[in-house]
C-alpha cells in the first residue's frame, strides 16, 4: 500500500513541478506567485494540492485567466505529454475524444 502511495504521489509532485515551470515560464515568478496567492485565497488550494485538486486549479485558472487559461492548459498538457512520451499521449488522444484540461491530467495521474 505504501508502494501504491508513493507512486501517486509521486506523479502528483511531477504534475506539479510540471505546472509551477509552465507558469514561471509564461508568466514569470512574480506573476505566478500572484496566481497561486489567487488560488489559495479564493479556491483554499495550497500550491502543493494542485495536482490532486486539478479541477479546482483549472476553475480557477480559467476565472483568472479567462480565455487565455486555455493557451496555459494545452502548454501544461503538452509538457506533462512530452514528460511520459509521446507514444502515450496517442494512446491518451485515443480513448478520449476532446475532454477538457482536468480530465485530461485525471486520465493520465491514472494511467500514467
Amino acid at each position: 500500500m505504501e508502494n501504491l502511495t508513493r507512486q501517486v504521489g509521486g506523479k502528483e509532485d511531477k504534475i506539479s513541478r510540471i505546472i509551477n515551470k509552465v507558469l514561471n515560464q509564461i508568466f514569470g515568478a512574480e506573476a505566478t506567485h500572484l496566481i497561486y496567492r489567487h488560488l489559495e485565497s479564493k479556491y483554499a488550494l495550497r500550491r502543493d494540492e494542485i495536482a490532486e485538486k486539478i479541477d479546482v486549479f483549472a476553475v480557477g485558472l480559467e476565472e483568472f485567466l479567462r480565455s487565455g487559461a486555455y493557451v496555459i492548459e494545452r502548454k501544461i498538457l503538452e509538457d506533462i505529454y512530452s514528460s511520459y512520451g509521446l507514444l502515450r499521449r496517442l494512446e491518451l488522444e485515443r480513448t478520449q475524444e476532446e475532454c477538457d484540461f482536468a480530465s485530461q491530467v485525471k486520465l493520465l495521474l491514472r494511467r500514467a
